[in-house]
């Protein structure tokens, strides 16, 4: 029997509302983000007050972290798959009821195991399906032109929430107790959900658009799913490796040592855990900034080029840090360190997109996101152990600055993908 001739693709039609639906699921997308960060920056901000009111230690206390931040990453692959059978609304949905009951759930926990399977396990497994996958799918179904610039937004979004929670939880953690702020954290979470709920879409296409500067192929590549066996040819090549191993780095060296332990760090070194929370928000300031130049470089600069300086950057400020004594010395640390805590994320998920393709993001970048989450976990309590044993953070900050150095150097080895010319064609 001969095949049916291909019917032609019917253009789109163009919409009628006088805005670009992309941008709603765009805006409800980064409140998400921004209050996914706040779950991600709980562990740091309540770390000294459940340590306070439980009499657990830093190496106990960080156990939960870790496993959450061991979850969070495993979210990441698992996202990858559940968006690309279930659709972005029904995984979004799930994981801030998720995530709710594990932060509101911990507010209650009375052991050990508690904490470690509520603060850690549930909420983390709950934000990791949204923390990793969701913006870039966003970015790559939505947009074409700016596709850098846009997962730039949502770094900065992720910095945003960092800029919030972490003054805002450790105050509550301190004015009225770490379970009220958990308790605070799950409220808001629930709230989010409604909009997600009734506004979220899967596709351009879905609202009669095509994705914004694509053409009517770019709406036929967002509207297939994910190649069967994606991750089966990624593992045989070298860049998923790569890209793996340098974002494992970045993990370690930022929501390890730094979202972790920082304020217990800064309090050890003089400052009060306001103080240090404070330095946390002006870090999420300059990162802000930093991760949306560095989404709008990503998509002018060739990437592999703007981690090497990130990552060897991010090193020399982890070396200076143990030095810091002073409050003018905490302030260039937090500066320095702050632009480029999350400006690795755009250059990492353009090399995946252009090498792996764009329908294949969420499920590539869900186990590149694990690695990066799989180092955090390590990192966490690795330094909680060295503080306990030794007194102090600063062999793990060391460590972790000539982690960062190694990394960035190790970026430039990555293959550059061919498509990188065209992609900077479209975005001028």
């Amino acid at each position: 029997m001969s095949a049916k001739p291909a019917q032609p693709v019917e253009p789109l039609a163009a919409p009628a509302r006088p805005f670009r639906y992309g941008w709603v699921v765009l805006a409800i997308a980064t409140i998400v983000v921004v209050i996914g960060a706040g779950t991600r920056a709980a562990p740091g901000a309540l770390l000294l007050g459940i340590e306070q009111d439980t009499g657990w230690s830093a190496s106990q206390v960080a156990l939960a972290g870790a496993a959450g931040l061991l979850l969070l990453g495993l979210g990441g692959p698992v996202s990858g798959v559940a968006i690309d059978r279930f659709g972005v609304r029904k995984v979004t949905v799930f994981a801030l009821l998720l995530t709710a009951l594990g932060m509101g759930g911990s507010a209650f926990s009375r052991e050990l195991w508690q904490l470690i399977l509520l603060f850690g396990l549930v909420s983390g497994f709950g934000a990791g399906l949204v923390a990793s996958s969701l913006g870039p799918v966003v970015a790559n179904r939505w947009f074409v032109q700016g596709r850098g610039l846009i997962v730039g937004v949502f770094g900065a979004s992720s910095s945003a929430g960092q800029l919030v929670f972490f003054p805002a939880l450790t105050a509550l953690s301190v004015l009225i107790g770490w379970r009220f702020a958990a308790s605070f954290m799950a409220v808001l979470l629930l709230l989010i959900t409604i909009p997600a709920a009734v506004f979220l879409r899967e596709r351009p296409a879905d609202v009669g658009e095509l994705p914004r500067g694509g053409t009517e192929e770019d709406a036929r590549q967002v509207a297939l799913r994910a190649d069967p066996g994606v991750m089966r040819r990624a593992i045989r090549r070298p860049e998923f490796w790569l890209l793996s191993g340098t974002f494992f780095v970045c993990g370690a060296t930022s929501n390890g040592v730094i979202g972790q332990h920082f304020i217990a760090h800064a309090v050890d070194n003089g400052f009060t855990q306001v103080a240090a929370s404070g330095a946390l928000a002006v870090m999420g300031v300059f990162n802000f900034g930093g991760t949306l130049a560095s989404g709008w470089l990503t998509d002018r600069v060739d990437p592999r080029r703007l981690l090497l300086v990130f990552y060897v950057f991010r090193g020399i400020s982890l070396l200076f840090l143990p030095v810091v004594t002073s409050t003018e010395g905490m302030l260039l640390f937090v500066v320095m360190f702050g632009l480029d805590y999350i400006a690795t994320v755009p250059p990492t998920v353009m090399l995946i997109a252009d090498t792996f393709g764009r329908r294949n993001v969420g499920i590539v970048y869900g186990w590149v996101y694990f690695a990066h989450m799989l180092g955090a976990a390590i990192a966490a309590e690795a330094a909680g152990i060295v503080r306990d044993d030794l007194g102090s953070y600063a062999a793990a900050f060391i460590a972790a600055g000539w982690l960062a150095v190694a990394a960035g150097v190790t970026a430039m080895v990555i293959k550059r993908p061919k498509l990188a010319a065209d992609r900077r064609a479209v975005a001028a």
